[in-house]
C-alpha cells in the first residue's frame, strides 16, 4: 500500500479549523444524563467454561447503555489477583462485537483488568433496537439514523462506552481511579469520545488509528472501509442531504472530542492507512487538548498500525505514568 495522503512533514503540523456545533456539549450533557437516570443495575456472572484458562478468570457482565439498555462486555481478570487492579476498558473495531474471551488475553496476561465492550448492533450479544428514523446505505451502521444527531447510531454507541466507565468504576476488584480506554479503529475513536466525555473517570485514553475523525476529508480521500458507506449514500441523496449529513456527524468528530480531552493520550497511526487516512488521525491529534500527548508512528503501517509491536509501546507508556499493575 503506497502513500496515498500527506507526506510525514505536513501531517506534523496538520490542524484544520473545525468548529464544533454551538450545542455540542449540551448536546452531550444531556444525553449522558438521561442514560443515567435510568435504575438499571450492573450484573456479573463467572465463565464456568473458562476454567480451562489457567491463568485467567472470566465474567460475563452486563451494565445499563443507552435507554437503560443492558450491554455485554466481558470482563478477564489475572487468576487469583488482589485487587483493586487498574482495568482496560476496550472497544471493538467495526463491524466487530466482544467476541470469545479467548481473543482478549494480552491484557490479563499483563496483570491487567479488561473489560470487552460489545457494539450494539455489531456483535451477537446487544442488540441495536432503536434504529431511528430515515433511511440507511445497506449493510453498515454509518448511515443509519443520519437524519439528525437524536436518531444517528453513534448516539447511542458512544452513550453505550461512556456507561462501561461508569460500570468499571463500580465493578469489584477494580481501581476506579486506573481506567484506562482503548481501542482500534472504530474502538479508536469511542476511546477518544469517552476520554472527552468521561475525562473524570478516566485516567488515559489509547486511541490506535482511530476512525470516526475529520470526516469531510475522509469521505473525499478514502476508498476503503467505512467511511465509503457515507459516499454511496451522498451520491443518491446529493440534491438535499449533504450538508445535514455533515451536520449530523459534527456532533460525532473524533476532532471535537480531542479539543475537549485533557487525559493522557497515546496514539498511534499508520502512514499508509488506506482506512483511516493518517491526516484524519494527526487532525485529531493535533487538536487534542491534553498536554501530554504522544503519537507513536509506524512509516508502513497500513490499517493494522503496528501490529504485535504497538501493546509493547503500551505497556512502557502506562508504566511510565503509574498505570501498571501491583506485583
Amino acid at each position: 500500500m503506497p502513500l496515498t495522503d500527506l507526506g510525514p512533514d505536513d501531517l506534523v503540523g496538520y490542524q484544520p479549523q473545525l468548529t464544533a456545533p454551538n450545542d455540542f456539549d449540551a448536546f452531550w450533557r444531556r444525553t449522558l444524563a438521561e442514560a443515567r437516570s435510568y435504575d438499571a443495575i450492573i450484573k456479573s456472572e463467572r465463565v464456568t467454561s473458562a476454567h480451562l484458562l489457567h491463568t485467567v478468570e472470566v465474567d460475563d457482565v452486563r451494565f445499563p447503555g443507552w435507554n437503560g439498555e443492558p450491554v455485554a462486555a466481558w470482563l478477564l481478570r489475572p487468576r487469583g489477583a488482589d485487587g483493586p487492579l487498574p482495568v482496560v476498558v476496550t472497544y471493538m473495531g467495526y463491524k466487530g462485537g466482544r467476541g470469545l474471551p479467548t481473543d482478549h488475553l494480552f491484557w490479563s496476561a499483563a496483570g491487567y483488568a479488561q473489560l470487552v465492550v460489545d457494539s450494539r448492533g455489531q456483535g451477537h450479544d446487544t442488540p441495536d433496537r432503536d434504529a431511528g428514523d430515515g433511511t440507511q446505505w445497506a449493510g453498515g451502521f454509518m448511515t443509519r439514523g443520519i437524519d439528525s444527531p437524536e436518531n444517528y447510531y453513534y448516539r447511542r454507541l458512544i452513550t453505550d462506552c461512556v456507561r462501561a466507565v461508569d460500570a468499571a468504576a463500580e465493578l469489584p476488584g477494580l481501581d476506579s481511579q486506573r481506567i484506562v480506554v482503548a481501542g482500534g479503529s472504530q474502538g479508536g475513536g469511542l476511546a477518544l469520545a469517552v476520554a472527552a466525555l468521561a475525562g473524570d473517570r478516566v485516567a488515559a485514553a489509547l486511541p490506535d488509528v482511530p476512525f470516526l475523525c475529520h470526516f469531510r476529508r475522509a469521505v473525499q480521500i478514502t476508498g476503503e472501509g467505512p467511511y465509503p458507506e457515507l459516499v454511496e449514500y451522498l451520491r443518491w441523496h446529493s440534491r438535499d442531504r449533504v450538508e445535514p449529513t455533515f451536520a449530523t456527524l459534527d456532533y460525532f468528530d473524533g476532532v471535537h472530542f480531542a479539543q475537549r480531552a485533557i487525559v493522557p493520550a497515546l496514539f498511534s497511526v499508520g502512514l499508509m492507512d488506506p482506512v483511516c487516512p493518517p491526516s484524519t488521525v494527526y487532525a485529531a491529534y493535533n487538536h487534542y487538548r491534553g498536554q501530554d500527548r504522544t503519537m507513536v508512528v509506524w512509516p508502513f503501517g497500513d490499517h493494522g498500525g503496528g501490529y504485535g509491536s504497538n501493546p509493547p509501546v503500551q505497556l512502557t507508556w502506562l508504566r511510565e505514568r503509574g498505570l501498571t499493575p501491583e506485583r
